[in-house]
């Protein structure tokens, strides 16, 4: 990136839009149906569980708007970046309260920071936005920093960063198979038409990914739904979390974790079938 593209770019800091939603039972019961839980259905007043409002704000984007890899156009809110290929990278979340069946809500986002980084394949750009979630009466449920990276086409000759082992000796662990019909069916509740997830074809010979790739934002569901699994009567009050390397529909994988010795904090992370360390994620909560 040169420094007058930079210059442009920088202008969009600040830039904020607000989205109206309804928190209805029947998204959360199909993400219920989706994770192989076999929770009850839901009912008004009932509480989503946390990092669930991604179903409730999906991106509106006219198909025409779409770029040829499905994601929308650069240069609307989001910043014009020329750099191809688009990946969640990091999101940290704050719930003050949770969400409940029934109640209309708005999501403030604002673009917080842009950032331009040297990365070992080239170029990169890191672009966070902070969507604030409350209720019709203004109260506050959930603060969230999203973060993505952008980056140039691969290059086939650039050696891959060695594996990361895992963060810690795993006490909660669940393995998971990235089916193809998993990985549409959370595209189709997050309205994600990104073509990594879906088309192979365009995935392996175009963006020169090995297969389809597992959403970012998926894998923390995933292991947000852990953390649930494992400690069902916790209130979570922050999850951090960021991608380290990559998953594919290639393999299985796990999503592991162990809790912290103070009994209010958890460390989590996904591992790839073939040992690397693919997420990682810290927690608090209250029991």
């Amino acid at each position: 990136m040169t420094a007058l593209d930079m210059a442009k770019i920088d202008t969009w800091v600040g830039r904020q839009k607000v989205d109206r939603g309804h928190v209805a039972a029947y998204p959360a019961d199909m993400l219920n149906a989706t994770l192989d839980r076999n929770d009850p259905r839901l009912g008004a007043d009932d509480p989503i569980p946390p990092g669930w409002h991604i179903m409730y704000f999906p991106e509106l984007v006219m198909l025409g708007e779409t770029g040829r890899d499905g994601h929308a156009r650069l240069g609307g809110f989001l910043p014009p970046i020329p750099l191809e290929r688009r990946m969640w990278a990091a999101t940290s979340m704050m719930f003050h309260r949770p969400l409940k069946v029934g109640e209309s809500v708005t999501r403030t986002t604002t673009i917080r920071e842009i950032a331009p980084k040297d990365g070992g394949t080239g170029p990169l750009v890191f672009v966070t936005v902070r969507n604030e979630i409350a209720g019709d009466k203004g109260d506050l449920a959930t603060t969230e920093d999203h973060t993505t990276v952008y980056r140039g086409p691969a290059e086939s000759s650039a050696a891959a960063p060695p594996p990361r082992p895992a963060p810690g000796k795993a006490v909660w662990k669940r393995t998971i198979h990235p089916s193809s019909v998993l990985l549409f069916r959370f595209s189709a509740l997050t309205m994600n038409s990104h073509r990594i997830h879906y088309d192979r074809e365009y995935t392996t010979k175009v963006e020169g990914y090995p297969g389809l790739l597992v959403h970012g934002p998926l894998t923390m569901t995933l292991l947000l739904d852990l953390f649930r699994r494992e400690k069902p009567k916790a209130t979570l009050k922050t999850f951090k979390v960021r991608a380290v390397s990559p998953l594919y529909d290639t393999a299985d994988y796990t999503v592991e974790g162990e809790p912290g010795a103070d009994g209010k904090s958890a460390r989590l992370w996904a591992m790839s079938g073939a040992g690397a360390l693919a997420m990682q994620a810290d927690a608090t909560f209250e029991d």
